[in-house]
């Protein structure tokens, strides 16, 4: 059983709920983020499910656990709290920041404060789970000093009984704690463009459109794998926050910046940061051919790769078939690099040869890199 002391990180104050918190308590429990992302707690959240809140905190201290308020000059904004260790000496730790807190880095510096306090007193391992689109909290796991360690598929259940991703962290006592800066840091504003064409990162609200453009026989054509279904595709703009905020891939939706219509998907896979290297792809909407769009949308990824990431290559690779991909490279600044023979699997069982195509960041190829004789490197 853990003290219950009051703990202290920087101005933030960690002491056991009491009923002077009540009215607080509901307004941070009744609030809409509040209750998405807690889909267990009583909606609408009244001072009655306050008063039996702080009853439950007291009994579980008592079985073992730590439930804490969270407080800044003496006021409330905000709980933590951690599950009673279980035989192997593991803790469950949830918070909730409360609406008037938010946004000041309360939720890390309290997450790894009370994950400190318990690694001292001999605690093995603190865990916490965060909702794949909740980019907040999954922001505090990471700053925290806590370790990925994977994505448990349809974990729990929001309130109209859809299933959703939960991506799992830990701390260990072993572990240094150092916070995890993101690779590829989130768009300033949210969104590129240039008045002609907008990237901006791909949601749930694309995924029809994104699934419609896959399944057209001139994209499907030179697609990779099976046709997803809708739902798939759903899930996947589910988890494009996460994704990017991981570092494992940037996907984006192209959009007409005159209508805002979707137009196209661009993605940054297969980031290699040892070394400095990923992989552009891109489809484009019938529709919206001919206009240059993807040309456009190309160059301002890249610009912003080679101006706000440690990105030093960035590569493509396009079915020797596939011209028109190879022209949008062309006018990007890619250069062909090499061919690979029979990479891409045909219907007929045929492979198909892969050219790739490299754009080295531009202040390297001053410094003594020469680009091919052909190459045209972006300015």
């Amino acid at each position: 059983m853990f003290p219950r002391e009051v703990i202290a990180v920087g101005s933030l104050v960690l002491r056991p709920p009491v009923d002077d918190d009540v009215e607080a308590i509901v307004a941070t429990c009744d609030d809409p983020v509040t209750a998405r992302f807690l889909p267990l707690i009583p909606s609408p959240y009244t001072a009655q499910d306050a008063h039996a809140y702080v009853r439950r905190a007291r009994a579980k201290w008592d079985s073992g656990g730590t439930e804490y308020s969270i407080t800044e000059d003496g006021r409330y904004i905000g709980s933590i709290g951690t599950s009673a260790p279980s035989p192997w000496g593991s803790v469950e730790l949830g918070y909730l920041v409360a609406p008037w807190a938010r946004g000041k880095g309360v939720a890390g510096a309290v997450a790894r404060g009370l994950a400190e306090w318990l690694l001292d007193r001999g605690v093995e391992r603190v865990e916490l789970a965060a909702e794949v689109a909740n980019l907040p909290s999954l922001r505090v796991a990471y700053k925290a000093g806590f370790r990925e360690e994977g994505r448990r598929r349809d974990a729990k259940a929001l309130r109209d009984g859809q299933r959703v991703d939960h991506v799992m962290f830990a701390r260990l006592a072993r572990d240094a704690g150092e916070a995890m800066e993101p690779y590829l840091p989130f768009f300033e504003g949210g969104e590129l463009g240039d008045g002609v064409v907008r990237l901006t990162p791909m949601d749930e609200r694309d995924a029809a459109d994104f699934h419609r453009m896959m399944a057209e026989p001139s994209v499907a054509r030179f697609g990779m794998g099976p046709l997803g279904t809708l739902e798939d595709d759903e899930q996947r703009c589910r988890c494009t926050g996460y994704f990017w905020l991981s570092g494992q891939r940037v996907e984006l939706a192209v959009r007409d910046a005159a209508t805002g219509e979707f137009a196209g998907n661009l993605q940054l896979t297969r980031i290699i940061p040892a070394f400095g290297e990923a992989m552009v792809g891109y489809s484009l909407v019938p529709r919206f051919r001919g206009r240059g769009l993807m040309t456009r949308a190309v160059g301002l990824l890249a610009d912003w790769a080679f101006a706000h990431t440690r990105l030093h290559r960035l590569i493509a690779g396009t079915d020797v078939a596939n011209t028109a991909s190879q022209a949008v490279l062309r006018r990007a600044g890619f250069v062909q690099e090499s061919v690979r023979r029979q990479v891409f699997p045909q219907p007929d069982g045929s492979r198909s040869d892969e050219i790739e195509w490299l754009l080295l960041r531009p202040d390297t190829l001053s410094a003594g890199t020469a680009p091919p004789p052909d190459a045209q490197v972006r300015s």
